[in-house]
């Protein structure tokens, strides 16, 4: 999906571990559910289907109320490089993920949310930057029981 900076939300983060265990965190549903998501979230895994066109149907359980269906549909894995899914409920995007080796113990993890229009975007702009801040965190938390 082309946008522009203005269709875009992006997170990068350099991770204090090996690119193929942070994108193990990212691909095993067992690691995964544990950290996805803000700061109290937890998550429920219907389904994850990691291959071209395998669905992602998951329940985010928000700390304080509400549960947020999930929906997603995988649309480019590059082990250990690359995860890109189209992400069909709403808010509706496209999340890009890269993992760029900087050493053999960092790595880059750059996370993209691509919109269809820029009115799309800043209806999140306010609180995802934040949000996906806490959700970094939390992936460095999950590495550190995985090593």
């Amino acid at each position: 999906m082309k946008t522009t900076p203005e269709c875009e939300i992006v997170t990068t983060r350099i991770i204090k571990a090996p690119r193929k265990l942070v994108y193990k965190a990212w691909t095993d549903p067992e690691h995964l559910k544990n950290w996805w998501g803000p700061k109290g979230f937890t998550n429920t895994f219907n389904t994850f289907d990691l291959r071209v066109g395998g669905q992602w149907s998951f329940i985010m359980h928000g700390p304080d109320m509400g549960n947020y269906t999930n929906e997603c549909t995988f649309i480019a894995i590059r082990e250990p490089e690359l995860l890109v899914w189209n992400h069909q409920s709403k808010p509706i995007f496209q999340m890009e993920v890269t993992f760029d080796e900087i050493s053999t113990n960092e790595t880059n993890v750059t996370f993209k949310q691509k919109f269809g229009t820029a009115e799309e975007c800043n209806k999140i702009r306010s609180f995802a930057p934040e949000k996906n801040e806490e959700n970094m965190d939390r992936l460095e938390e999950e590495l550190k029981i995985m090593h």
